[in-house]
């Protein structure tokens, strides 16, 4: 159990950055980073030796918060009262710069969301990635260079709903 331990260790950095890009609540991140832990403890019999521990600990955790992004969005949304901002003071531009890019990402389709997160965060390569997401790595770098150029369009707009009129 030691030797697990040491395995997994270095990479609960990583893990929590992850899951703090996906699910935006540290408290939410911590858990999901603790439920992938425990699974990946409890199922180390399954993984294959030769294998690469980081895709296989990313590929439980995007598992774990798939499950849990489509239990809660059977059940309703949620809103913490104490994470309500209530003011916007003037001097936070770097705030709202970091703040516009958050929402942006969240806009994006999921797909093309993990795959960003994943190459452009965690800094994983194409194979990794598409290891993680068990899909072509051809498709990594089409997805990848469509959420760039999404994120992109999304931020130019500044993140705007645009409306169309109904006559």
């Amino acid at each position: 159990m030691d030797d697990i331990a040491t395995l997994l260790e270095p990479q609960i950095p990583a893990l929590r950055r992850y899951a703090y890009a996906l699910v935006r609540n540290h408290d939410v991140a911590d858990d999901l980073v603790q439920d992938c832990l425990e699974r990946a403890i409890a199922r180390w019999y399954l993984r294959r030796g030769d294998g690469d521990l980081r895709a296989w600990l990313f590929t439980i955790l995007r598992n774990r918060y798939i499950s849990d992004f489509r239990q809660k969005r059977r059940r309703g949304t949620e809103v913490d009262i104490d994470a309500v901002a209530l003011s916007i003071h003037p001097s936070q531009d770097d705030g709202l710069d970091t703040q516009d890019v958050l929402t942006a990402l969240d806009r994006l389709s999921e797909e093309h969301k993990t795959v960003l997160l994943l190459v452009g965060v965690e800094d994983l390569s194409y194979e990794e990635t598409a290891n993680i997401l068990g899909i072509p790595r051809g498709t990594v770098m089409s997805r990848l260079a469509r959420a760039r150029q999404s994120l992109r369009g999304l931020l130019d707009r500044g993140g705007a709903t645009w409306l169309r009129r109904v006559k």
